[in-house]
């Protein structure tokens, strides 16, 4: 005997098939996934933070200490080289420099008193020597004692070494007058020092002092820097850094300008990578940049490494088990999902990665696929929009 079920049961027995049935076919359906195109003429640049900076800043004072007298440039004002921006007080080292000439002067006449004492031992001699040629003749003819030759002999030998020693005194007086000169020199040298001459052509970053400050040598009075040497000190990580060389352009952009950007290029790499940060240091020389500019404002720097002709980008999202060389992928091969490992190349500012990798014919590498997504699956292609 057949039993009829009550129609509740068959009821709920119709709705449980009916969802079974249309779970089975969304399950079963092929998903779309999107896929990634190949692009041509892609640009590939390297961002980096950094600062503005300057090559040359120097912090600049005197040499000697006094007070300050006068002050004749300000924060912000351009000056050329040898433009006076600072005196010291310097009446002691003027007494000083007066009383050196004053030394000079005296040993140069002490040399015109030495050149007449030569003059009259030359003289003495020149005579002594006529007395004593007499003399001796006079003696030869025993006419004088042989005594008074003598003597006469004596008198002569004593004007030579009057004479030596006149000429002696000559170079003695050469060297008070090189001794007296090199004394001026030094004096006129130190009172140069109490005046403080722009080095080079420089804007005046800051003023450390002000006038009657009483200052030592070396306390510095500006900071000073070369307009022309000003540039981007920009950190790159190393991963990223091995592509950049010196004379590559760069697009710079400044914190307090976001809206504009300025044209750099490449000027030097550190040799030296920051052992920390995993960082390299690269200067960038602003070819554009504002005359007015701030030290160590934020900068943004994108450096262009190259340009591909042609090139299949992949979200680095989408990448699994990426070790800079190599990465998993998934792929879509004759409707369905597959893994692949390809190789990667440039890595573009929006952090896509170049595929370096020949794919099968037709195969397409899916981006965007979800995490529980499994091997064999059934999918469906659908390609990426196209970036500009």
């Amino acid at each position: 005997m057949i039993r009829k079920l009550p129609f509740r049961s068959l009821t709920t027995a119709a709705v449980v098939a009916a969802v079974g049935l249309g779970g089975y076919m969304i399950v079963s359906r092929p998903s779309s996934l999107k896929t990634a195109s190949v692009e041509k003429n892609v640009p590939v640049r390297v961002f980096g933070l950094g600062t503005l900076e300057a090559r040359i800043v120097s912090r600049i004072g005197f040499e000697v200490g006094a007070a300050i007298t006068e002050l004749s440039a300000d924060h912000g004002e351009i000056v050329k080289k040898g433009t006076v921006l600072a005196r010291l007080h310097a009446s002691e080292q003027e007494a000083k420099v007066a009383k050196a000439k004053a030394e000079l002067l005296s040993a140069e006449v002490g040399i015109v008193k030495a050149d007449a004492n030569v003059q009259k031992a030359q003289a003495v001699l020149t005579q002594k020597l006529e007395a004593n040629r007499r003399k001796q003749s006079l003696a030869d003819r025993k006419v004088v004692s042989e005594q008074s030759a003598e003597e006469s002999l004596r008198d002569e030998e004593v004007a030579k070494a009057d004479l030596a020693v006149a000429k002696a005194e000559v170079e003695v007086a050469k060297a008070k007058v090189a001794d007296a000169t090199a004394q001026l020199q030094l004096e006129q040298t130190v009172l140069e020092h109490h005046t403080l001459s722009a080095p080079f052509d420089a804007l005046v970053v800051e003023r450390h002092k002000e006038a009657g400050t009483v200052i030592k040598a070396g306390d510095p009075i500006f900071t000073l820097l070369a307009p022309d040497t000003v540039w981007i000190l920009a950190y790159i990580d190393e991963s990223r850094a091995g592509a950049i060389t010196e004379g590559q352009a760069a697009e710079i952009r400044l914190r307090s300008m976001p809206q504009t950007s300025f044209k750099g290029k490449v000027a030097r790499i550190g040799i030296e990578s920051d052992r920390v940060t995993e960082e390299r240091k690269i200067y960038v020389t602003c070819e554009t940049c504002p005359r007015r500019i701030h030290l160590g404002e934020q900068v943004e720097v994108l450096i262009s490494v190259a340009e591909i002709p042609e090139a299949l980008l992949v979200p680095e999202a989408s990448l699994r088990g990426l070790d800079g060389r190599q990465a998993t992928v998934w792929t879509i091969e004759d409707g369905r999902l597959a893994e692949r490992r390809v190789t990667v190349g440039h890595r573009t500012e929006d952090a896509r990665l170049q595929i370096t990798s020949d794919l099968p014919k037709g195969a397409r590498i899916a981006i965007g696929v979800p995490a529980q997504a499994v091997a064999g699956r059934s999918v469906r292609a659908a390609p990426a929009e196209q970036r500009k």
